[in-house]
């Protein structure tokens, strides 16, 4: 009886948007420096500390000009980082131990850096002195910086990485390389955006060059998000599934809402027959009444009238027995074969009685959900 209803309101529906959006970074808000594209990060301010861009200043300046450096940084590429072996040890327990270890040189402690370019080790080096970083680097070294900040332990910088991607570093393009490094890397968060991401591009994401080097390299990752693409795809199907149900229950319930009022009340130009209809009548506030008057009217004249000679008419019948399943009190019931319908009930086979007793259920189950239902045990129709 679905398409009683043609002028059915949807807006009631609460449809699925999709995955929650990830709670805010933990840590302070990020704070500008007074120079232009220079951002700084630190810990929360004491109420008697409060550090200035001129400190912040002075921390850079210590750095870039390298004065009484004790610690020399070399990179693959055949870079020399110079630092201050008391700043780096505490801004890096990693480091701290390196240098207890390390071989002095003359003056200088050596310590060895591979696996990234000597610009990228320079900007890590110059976050542990300042936590300052200028955007541009950020966004030409991120992924060094990842990796530099997981393997030093600086987790303020590891923190503004994965909120860096999170922002608009992340794409379709690098999603598969930076889900890899973030599994890497112990980084929850950001191979959760990563794994959001893939599923949600999954077809423009299968067909980029980190897909395909994923795949040959780590197969058995390949076939988890394969599992996980297709575990999605049902579940997306469920909730389409799952809506239109809803839909179609929440039309049988504004029908039954509808027959009531017309039988009890009159709408427009029909009711009972003790009825008395004025010429100004308000709007009828129940949508499904338009299709149902054409209905009634069909179902009083048709020669057919019999169940399954007319399909309007069966469509009539069914709703005149669904309607005595959910009517509290045939006794008194305005309804038409309300009493009849009833006393039917106890003459049906179980199989019958289950079905319109499961669809009783969820019609009264899904209203419920939204607005106290029309028919209760007080209703009197």
């Amino acid at each position: 009886m679905v398409g009683i209803d043609r002028n059915s309101d949807d807006s009631s529906l609460n449809a699925w948007t999709g995955p929650p959006v990830a709670p805010p970074l933990p840590g302070p808000p990020t704070t500008k420096c007074a120079r232009k594209g220079v951002h700084t990060e630190g810990a929360p301010q004491r109420a008697d500390c409060c550090v200035s861009t001129t400190a912040i200043d002075l921390w850079d300046r210590l750095f870039d000009e390298g004065y009484k450096a004790d610690v020399r940084i070399h990179t693959n590429d055949g870079g020399v980082v110079y630092a201050h072996a008391c700043i780096v040890s505490m801004a890096s327990p990693v480091m701290k131990g390196m240098l207890k270890k390390s071989k002095r040189k003359g003056r200088y402690q050596v310590l060895s850096v591979g696996g990234v370019p000597y610009d990228a080790v320079r900007v890590f080096v110059r976050f542990l002195y300042s936590c300052c970083y200028q955007n541009q680097d950020m966004a030409e070294f991120i992924v060094p910086l990842l990796v530099l900040s997981h393997s030093f332990v600086v987790p303020r910088l590891k923190q503004i990485c994965e909120q860096q991607f999170e922002q608009g570093l992340l794409n379709v393009e690098n999603v598969i390389d930076i889900f890899q490094l973030a599994l890497l890397c112990d980084a929850p968060r950001l191979s959760f955006i990563c794994h959001r991401m893939i599923l949600k591009n999954f077809k423009a994401v299968s067909a980029t060059e980190g897909w395909a080097a994923m795949k040959q390299s780590f197969p058995l990752l390949e076939k988890e998000l394969l599992e996980c693409v297709i575990e999605e795809d049902n579940r997306t199907k469920e909730r389409i599934r799952r809506k239109n149900e809803r839909k179609i229950y929440l039309q049988l319930y504004e029908a039954m809402e509808a027959l009531v009022h017309i039988c009890r009340d009159g709408c427009r130009t029909i009711g009972p027959h003790d009825k008395v209809f004025k010429k100004d009548q308000p709007p009828c506030r129940f949508e499904a009444c338009k299709g149902l008057e054409l209905l009634i009217r069909h179902f009083a004249g048709c020669k057919l009238r019999v169940p399954g000679g007319c399909i309007h008419c069966k469509r009539m019948w069914q709703l005149l027995e669904l309607h005595s399943r959910l009517c509290a009190d045939s006794n008194v019931c305005r309804v038409p074969l309300c009493r009849n319908f009833k006393d039917r009930i106890k003459k049906q086979n179980k199989k019958d009685e289950t079905k319109w007793r499961i669809l009783a259920r969820k019609i009264l189950r899904t209203k419920t959900i939204g607005v106290a239902p029309f028919f209760t045990s007080a209703c009197g129709c």
